[in-house]
């Protein structure tokens, strides 16, 4: 894992989420972080409303937001659109279809520019879908590769509405070897870096084991090594 990341089990941009998403804007170290919210996941439903909330949303935090409204892959591949990622210091991918978002975005410039980003001081943060295609692994209909970007880890977003021992028996069915398992609540999420990571928000982040699970909520650490 290079450069910090924030993993959002989904319900982004609601009331409720303004703790969770102040602490992000806190950890940019900037006084008015400028945030870039990408809707490519919501392309095929809404992405003007699904951008709309996200610039309001962080906009009432304090933060410069805007949308950077890459749908497909031309414009994940239009470098005058994606030159913008280089001066953000919050990159939000929201909720929606994340195999139109994988499919965008493996392989494209924006990839290869948000990678740059985060080997300086930019934070990555996805929702739900967003969350789920930045981990090795993703479960959609089916297990597939991700994008790596947090290594050997797998995103069960709306976890809230999941059973612990029931997901555990799966994983330990299906989940791909090596794996680590966070279910993500909706309106929570956490923060890491490669020291670890710390929960955020009004759930809980569930981290399975190879046999058990342990529940994290607001402000406690924990470590995937």
């Amino acid at each position: 894992m290079a450069g910090r990341m924030a993993l959002v089990g989904g319900d982004e941009f609601r009331s409720g989420c303004e703790s969770m998403d102040s602490e992000i804007l806190k950890a940019t170290g900037k006084p008015r972080p400028r945030v870039l919210i990408i809707p490519t996941a919501a392309a095929e439903s809404n992405p003007a409303k699904a951008a709309a909330n996200g610039v309001g949303h962080f906009a009432s935090l304090g933060a410069d937001a805007e949308a950077l409204m890459v749908l497909n892959s031309a414009d994940a591949n239009d470098s005058s659109l994606v030159s913008e990622i280089d001066d953000a210091d919050l990159i939000y991918l929201t909720g929606g279809n994340p195999r139109h978002l994988l499919d965008t975005l493996r392989g494209s410039e924006l990839l290869s520019r948000i990678e740059k980003a985060l080997e300086g001081d930019a934070i990555l943060a996805g929702s739900s879908a967003g969350a789920m295609v930045m981990g090795s692994w993703m479960r959609f209909r089916e297990w597939s590769e991700a994008l790596g970007l947090v290594s050997g880890v797998a995103t069960l977003p709306h976890h809230d509405r999941a059973d612990p021992a029931e997901t555990a028996a799966e994983l330990s069915r299906t989940a791909p070897s090596g794996i680590t398992a966070l279910g993500i609540d909706g309106m929570s999420g956490c923060l890491g870096s490669p020291g670890g990571w710390t929960a955020l928000g009004s759930g809980a982040v569930t981290v399975y084991g190879k046999s058990d699970w342990q529940r994290y909520t607001a402000g406690e650490t924990f470590s995937l090594s």
